[in-house]
């Protein structure tokens, strides 16, 4: 065996992962990060206060989850998806350390490495 009949074995592998990766991440987006928003969960409505957009960014914030956790389940979308959902967890991240609990900056940061890999996986769908 050549090194080149392995390298689509471990693409194919790897490809696999990041696909359970983004169901598990649009799960997680979905479910416990964009409806608590649009519910209006205490916590959701008391952070966005604290951080004095109003509550306009809370609505705004989870249907860019929501629509993020969608693309990612999407084949031909993931890439543009993830590109989007790294966006919002800069911008997650600098809220975080600018207005509300720097501690709390490291998880939407490594939330964007992970998304950074699936944007690159993904990246056949972002070339035209």
């Amino acid at each position: 065996m050549t090194a080149q009949t392995l390298a689509p074995a471990s693409s194919t592998t790897l490809r696999r992962v990041l696909w359970g990766v983004r169901i598990v991440l649009a799960l997680f987006l979905l479910v416990a990060s964009a409806l608590p928003k649009f519910a209006g969960q205490k916590d959701a409505v008391e952070t966005f206060a604290k951080i004095g957009w109003g509550q306009w960014l809370r609505y705004f914030t989870g249907a860019a989850e929501a629509a993020g956790a969608i693309g990612l389940v999407v084949p031909r979308l993931a890439g543009a998806a993830a590109v989007g959902l790294i966006g919002l967890m800069i911008g997650a991240a600098l809220t975080q350390i600018l207005v509300l609990s720097p501690a709390w900056a490291l998880f939407p940061a490594a939330l964007a490495v992970v998304f950074a890999l699936i944007a690159y996986d993904r990246r056949d769908s972002l070339l035209p």
